[in-house]
């Protein structure tokens, strides 16, 4: 075991750079998206009735729609900052490459996936409540342009998310994981006796 982890101290150690880098850049987005999604909460589309302090639109669909939304992205990406954060400060230890680490990557970006599409409904029902009452030909191209960072975000971050799957909770070259984790096991009952 000794030589397997002399041998590949370096490709552990692209591997941990490579980890840390993706971490520390999905870390900032997420930061961005909640500091966006926080502001646009206690900011409600169409204001306040000066009288009440309540909503205006507070009975109207797509008020419900943007809180909801709004709320899913605000959490979503709240979890997706902490998994790439759990990652930064990990320990990269030989067997954190085998299943943690790419976990918490691939979470994080489901996590991510969700927060981004739930920002652009939300931002698509506020443009609604404010411009599209009584105006239909503005909903065409709102849904449009807010399909657009979905499409981008899945089309750069999918193969992404390909790879990792397969390799994290897949059949590896060696067998499954639980074999892998068993003969670990096994190896080290047999050091201590």
């Amino acid at each position: 075991m000794m030589v397997f982890r002399r041998e590949h101290e370096k490709l552990r150690k692209d591997g941990e750079e490579w980890m840390k880098k993706t971490a520390d850049s999905y870390t900032i987005t997420a930061a961005l998206i909640i500091t966006i999604v926080f502001a646009a909460a206690i900011t409600v589309p169409g204001g306040n009735d000066s009288a009440t302090g309540k909503p205006i639109y507070e009975t109207k669909a797509s008020l419900i729609i943007f809180a909801i939304s709004d709320a899913i992205s605000l959490f979503t990406a709240a979890t997706s900052l902490l998994l790439f954060l759990s990652i930064l400060t990990a320990r990269y230890a030989d067997e954190d490459f085998l299943y943690k680490l790419p976990k918490r990557l691939i979470f994080g970006l489901v996590m991510l996936f969700v927060s981004v599409t739930s920002m652009m409904i939300a931002f698509s029902a506020a443009l609604y409540i404010m411009f599209g009452q009584g105006k239909a030909w503005i909903l065409i191209p709102i849904a449009a342009l807010a399909c657009l960072p979905i499409a981008l975000f899945v089309t750069l971050q999918f193969p992404l998310l390909v790879e990792l799957i397969p390799s994290t909770y897949g059949h590896g070259y060696f067998g499954k994981e639980k074999d892998y984790r068993q003969s670990s096991a096994n190896a080290n009952k047999k050091k201590r006796v």
